[in-house]
């Protein structure tokens, strides 16, 4: 552990941090600081309480110009009640120099306290993308004095659907700038976002387990006509968070489903026949948490953009071991344990045979009968998705969406999941326990100024 007067800070500040109980720099504190404070691009994966606004907040409060009173830094939250929590922190670090004016733009409040707010200029700007889109759109805040852009839990920010107003924004600030970008998970998404709006990052990775992908993998033999009770079977023992099932038929696909679905399992299939919109309806439903089983065949399931797979199941062995060892690639990433099942009949027991002569492995047939119900009672999944007949067409966003539920409909901004918003409709995954509240507060109130219809997918 670090000393903060190990930095080359103030003294004012590093008193100012004393008072506060910051004396030891916290994993990402010392990695971060370091490469902020020098005004390095910065991809920092961090949890939440891990102690990363301070990480960011030191740094662009001790670049800060303050006689220059001007927006200087902005920090994009997914939340409001997060927006608050990191403005109230950078508040209580910046006592260390007086006049320092901190602005929250968030959505879910009314516009014209905040616009007159920004007519008389602040140092730094904290808030929601939907709002702040919406104030640079209007002309109402200026950002080309910006030289800090912090994303502060930018993973959840695309999860919930913010990638177009994150798009907008990055318009509108200088190219020259810091760009400094946090984020719980490293998806293909974050990557991608830091490719395109980060010069030379410096990647800092603390609180993640550094260890080999492990894919735990089961083999059972079962008559045809059985495998979809095994398939159950393994399903009600394990519980996985979330399973892709891979069939060799779009036909299969579509029995499979239907028979989880007789069995009480929250399953879709996703094959060549859906349409554009039922396809996407599929997979927000998966992605979001609120239906677990994924049916697919290997064409549909191509290109699709699935991480932090908990399980992977052969419904159908592959014809080459080759698509297997890509099949269960899928799961097991990011150095988490992962679970590969696959059925076979007795006539592919060949099949096996060669997984192991490629893998150079020696995997034997399990005991079907060791599968055991889980003890834990039925399955029931945390969330439920709700869909609006409004998209980006109509102007309705993520952050509407999100101000609907949190301010009209008094639920807590964590208990939302992911907002997908497309031209034409848009989706929001809610916890199964305030479901009810969300769909009467999104059905009998108006979303600037119009009531929309509102569909709950179970």
């Amino acid at each position: 552990m670090s000393a903060f007067t190990t930095l080359p800070l103030t003294k004012s500040m590093t008193d100012n941090l004393g008072t506060m109980g910051y004396h030891e720099m916290t994993p990402v504190q010392a990695g971060s600081l370091p490469h902020v404070l020098k005004g390095e691009d910065l991809l920092a994966q961090a949890k939440t309480g891990s102690g990363k606004t301070a990480a960011f907040g030191i740094g662009l409060l001790h670049n800060l110009n303050v006689k220059r009173f001007r927006v200087q830094a902005l920090v994009m939250c997914p939340t409001r009640e997060l927006a608050e929590q990191v403005a109230g922190e950078l508040r209580r670090i910046a006592r260390f120099k007086h006049n320092i004016k901190i602005v929250t733009i968030c959505g879910g409040v009314p516009f014209l306290p905040q616009q007159i707010s920004l007519e008389h200029q602040a140092h730094i700007v904290v808030g929601t993308p939907g709002r702040i889109e919406q104030h640079l759109a209007r002309g109402t805040m200026n950002l080309d004095n910006v030289t800090t852009l912090v994303l502060d839990e930018a993973d959840r920010m695309l999860d919930i659907g913010f990638s177009d107003s994150i798009e907008a924004i990055m318009g509108y600030v200088p190219k020259r700038r810091q760009t400094l970008l946090f984020s719980a998970t490293f998806p293909e998404s974050i990557l991608a976002l830091s490719t395109r709006f980060q010069k030379n990052a410096q990647k800092v990775v603390v609180d993640v387990e550094h260890e080999e992908n492990v894919i735990r993998q089961h083999f059972y033999e079962s008559p045809w006509e059985a495998k979809a009770d095994v398939a159950a079977r393994i399903l009600d023992r394990h519980r996985p968070a979330s399973a892709l099932i891979f069939c060799n038929t779009k036909l299969h696909c579509k029995s499979l489903s239907t028979s989880l679905k007789e069995k009480g399992f929250s399953s879709l299939a996703i094959h060549g026949d859906l349409d554009q919109k039922a396809r996407t309806e599929v997979l927000v439903r998966f992605s979001n948490g609120s239906c677990p089983i994924l049916v697919a065949t290997d064409v549909a399931a191509r290109g699709l953009d699935i991480s932090g797979l908990s399980a992977v199941i052969n419904y159908d062995l592959p014809f080459e071991p080759e698509v297997y060892v890509h099949r269960i690639g899928r799961t097991g990433r990011a150095g988490k344990e992962g679970l590969a099942f696959s059925l076979m009949t007795p006539k592919e027991r060949f099949r096996l045979e060669e997984i192991n002569s490629m893998m150079g492995a020696s995997f034997e047939v399990s005991d079907v009968d060791a599968l055991e119900p889980s003890p834990e009672g039925e399955a029931v999944t945390p969330m439920v998705t709700l869909s609006i007949n409004g998209g980006r067409k109509g102007k309705l966003r993520p952050g509407d969406i999100l101000g609907a539920l949190t301010k009209d409909g008094g639920i807590k901004g964590n208990r939302v999941g992911k907002i997908n918003c497309f031209d034409y409709y848009s989706y929001v995954a809610i916890e199964r326990s305030v479901a009810d509240a969300a769909e009467k507060a999104l059905s009998t109130k108006k979303i600037k100024g119009r009531r929309f219809l509102i569909h709950r997918h179970e």
